[in-house]
């Protein structure tokens, strides 16, 4: 077989070219790695008790959720981080690793529900969130103001309002947040002095915000059954949620027998503000938000950083005037330059067989290597 070949070069670079084409045709879709799982499945559970401390969160959220959460199936372990800054609770449990996510996330969060009864009604109504993600970061975004135009407050809500949900929505992607001041809220700061003067108590003031801060459907007028001759149905509008600190000022707190009123402008002070003030991000220096990007268990980190900063470079195109972004930090780094390292090495070996092929091709190769007709020769 080899003086078959040896005898007849061109079969031979022939059969080399059609090797090296199957090769660069099949290379683009061979998997970039065929190694088991080592990451076991995440599901993360928030939960939120406005003002509460890390004692009692524990003691009122945490505790419930794992007391039901135990004894799940391939439940591997779980702990609990409890903030008094932000008042939140996040309960991490950790699947084992041949376990599907979605299965784990059906699992907790039926425990979860189980759960729902025994936390504070204040915890309920704000919500608690299960949802499948890593705890550790996939990429950091910074958004900031290059000449301070603008603040960390609108910095935050430009991030939570236009960039958010087309990350989150992008493949590979399992959660995402915000961290810097937080998103806008009407902040009410109540005066202890004239609480007192007036005989009048936090919860009446959140009662009556409560009652008046409401969605109202007002129904309609002229619709079915209607009389004979009305011919036009009217949608009744009636004022919703209010939305300016002169609006919550007007809301009446306690009304007295002798025609006396306390509104919320009375005692407290009102204002467009951040719903947190606990965390700061900044960016070399400047007040910036940053954006944490999450991985979705099971997912490509490549390919998600890759969708997510092509997504990031589409998006800043429609930033406003003094605003831009960065990626401040991306995990995935190593991989991308070991793929480049791999495709230089592959690349160079290429070009050396390339060479050595073309030089044997060439009059002064030893007799037995050399053709009069190469095809690689001009």
């Amino acid at each position: 077989m080899t003086r078959f070949f040896i005898n007849r070069p061109i079969v031979a670079m022939v059969i080399s070219i059609v090797l090296v084409l199957v090769g660069a045709l099949t290379i683009a879709r061979l998997p970039v790695a065929q190694f088991p799982d080592i990451a076991p499945p995440e599901i993360q559970i928030l939960a939120t008790y406005v003002g509460a401390d890390a004692q009692t969160l524990e003691q009122a959220v945490a505790t419930p959720i794992e007391q039901q959460m135990n004894g799940v199936d391939h439940l591997n372990y779980m702990y609990s981080l409890n903030a008094t800054g932000n008042s939140t609770t996040s309960l991490i449990v950790d699947f084992d690793v041949k376990t599907d996510p979605n299965t784990d996330f059906i699992l907790a969060q039926a425990r979860e529900t189980q759960a729902a009864s025994q936390l504070p009604t204040d915890v309920t109504n704000y919500g608690v969130t299960v949802r499948k993600s890593v705890t550790a970061p996939l990429m950091l975004i910074a958004v900031y103001s290059p000449h301070g135009t603008y603040d960390a407050k609108f910095l935050a809500n430009y991030a939570y309002i236009n960039l958010t949900d087309p990350i989150l929505r992008s493949p590979g992607v399992g959660n995402v947040q915000v961290f810097g001041a937080g998103q806008y809220a009407m902040r009410l700061w109540v005066k202890p002095d004239q609480l007192a003067k007036l005989r009048t108590t936090v919860p009446e003031i959140i009662s009556a915000i409560q009652a008046k801060n409401t969605v109202n459907p007002a129904g309609k007028i002229g619709g079915e059954p209607a009389p004979k001759g009305q011919e036009f149905t009217h949608t009744v509008l009636a004022q919703g949620r209010l939305v300016s600190p002169e609006e919550f000022g007007q809301i009446v707190v306690r009304e007295s027998p002798d025609g006396g009123i306390v509104r919320v402008r009375d005692v407290a002070r009102i204002e467009l503000g951040a719903q947190d003030y606990s965390i700061a991000g900044r960016f070399n220096g400047k007040p910036s938000a940053v954006i944490a990007v999450y991985q979705l268990p099971g997912s490509n980190a490549v390919e998600a950083a890759n969708g997510v900063e092509k997504l990031v470079a589409k998006l800043r195109q429609r930033f406003p005037d003094d605003l831009d972004s960065v990626v401040a930090l991306t995990r995935p780094s190593p991989s991308r330059r070991g793929l480049r390292r791999s495709s230089r090495r592959l690349s160079l070996r290429l070009r050396s067989s390339f060479s050595w092929c073309s030089f044997f091709c060439r009059a002064g190769a030893p007799p037995s290597f050399r053709c009069s007709r190469c095809p690689f020769r001009s």
